[in-house]
């Protein structure tokens, strides 16, 4: 599974960042996490407001950090499919 956080450096994107890496660590979770600063790279993802959060391709969440229970339904979410 293929995490990936998008934003420039700013407090929330960090924050975000964070929250993912805690979020998979305590879910024993098999991801690689990402962290995409670059514009150009998030732009072609479709992202115009960050922080933004994007699991095996699809984006999760943009301009607004997520809940934690949104965080861990998304990736228990994702985890299952990549499994099955």
């Amino acid at each position: 599974m293929e995490v990936k956080v998008l934003g420039p450096g700013c407090t929330k994107c960090l924050k975000l960042y964070e929250q993912v890496d805690q979020a998979i660590r305590q879910l024993g979770l098999d991801a690689r996490l990402v962290k995409v600063d670059k514009l150009d790279e998030i732009m072609k993802l479709g992202v115009l407001a960050t922080p933004a959060l994007v699991i095996d391709g699809q984006v999760k969440v943009s301009g607004r950090l997520p809940s934690a229970s949104e965080l861990t339904s998304w990736l228990t979410t994702a985890a299952a499919a990549a499994a099955g």
